[in-house]
């Protein structure tokens, strides 16, 4: 087991990727993808609760939460990072079949306002993850460099801000991520990533799961409020939150506006 999270550590630390990595059955993806599909259904309409679905569902979905707390996925991401983890955000990323949703070249820390990089994003498909259906898309070694942004808020672009790198990304350097129902790919929130639009004739969902250590800070804005997914929190600089207990009950609703908004005064500064 050494030999193994040394061989992910040194590829990680070099590509700032890993993928792909078994972490539940088919069929337990598609039982989590059937909890998924039947809250958005009965949430149509509620833009709100809608909202909620798409970012920091672990704080109103008792089923996402289960999921950031799985050790198959939280024990590759401690041998990166630590024992002690926190999540500091959840992203659903869905894209309808032949949508023409996408996800511009970014790099995810730009605009987290953290103090440090010590975080891994892990990516669980829900369903097949393809070059045809839009997956996702490194830059190896790119996590080496910061670059500049600038914001589009294109109607298609799945990122809050509709943020892209300021400079041109060579294609050919590109590396499809593909991941089938189960499996999990981990970056680096400096690393290069991207997704084209679905061409298939299925839904491609993920779930993007962002861990930090317990020992970051947010060095812009505050308020923010994780979830302790692994270990202990012997710091203190994040407030913590409760673990739902209903699918989207009075208290998680009460929990997920407060998160959200501490989240999006640091997602938005800057903008009109």
């Amino acid at each position: 087991m050494q030999d193994a999270a040394h061989g992910l550590r040194e590829n990680y630390e070099r590509d700032g990727y890993a993928f792909p990595i078994r972490v539940m059955s088919t069929e337990q993806a598609a039982n989590y993808r059937s909890q998924l599909e039947a809250v958005e259904a009965q949430c149509i309409g509620d833009e709100e609760k809608s909202k909620a679905i798409r970012t920091l569902a672990n704080l109103v979905l008792p089923f996402v939460d289960e999921i950031t707390k799985n050790d198959s996925i939280t024990k590759p991401v401690s041998e990166l990072i630590g024992e002690d983890l926190l999540v500091f955000g959840v992203s659903l990323f869905a894209k309808d079949a032949r949508s023409t949703s996408y996800v511009s070249w970014h790099q995810d820390l730009h605009y987290w306002g953290l103090d440090n990089d010590e975080e891994v994003t892990a990516w669980l498909a829900l369903s097949p993850a393809t070059v045809e259906s839009g997956c996702m898309r490194f830059v190896p070694g790119s996590h080496h460099t910061i670059l500049e942004h600038s914001d589009t808020f294109h109607e298609d672009n799945l990122l809050t801000r509709g943020q892209e790198i300021a400079v041109e990304v060579d294609e050919k350097h590109a590396v499809d991520a593909v991941l089938q129902p189960g499996e999990m790919s981990l970056h680096h929130g400096r690393l290069l990533h991207a997704s084209n639009p679905n061409s298939s004739n299925d839904r491609r969902i993920g779930l993007a799961i962002r861990y930090i250590t317990t020992k970051q800070k947010q060095a812009v804005g505050g308020g923010t409020i994780t979830m302790l997914a692994r270990g202990r929190d012997a710091y203190g600089n994040f407030k913590l939150g409760t673990a739902p207990q209903e699918v989207m009950g009075d208290s998680e609703m009460a929990l997920w506006r407060r998160a959200t908004g501490a989240k999006e005064q640091i997602l938005y500064r800057e903008t009109t």
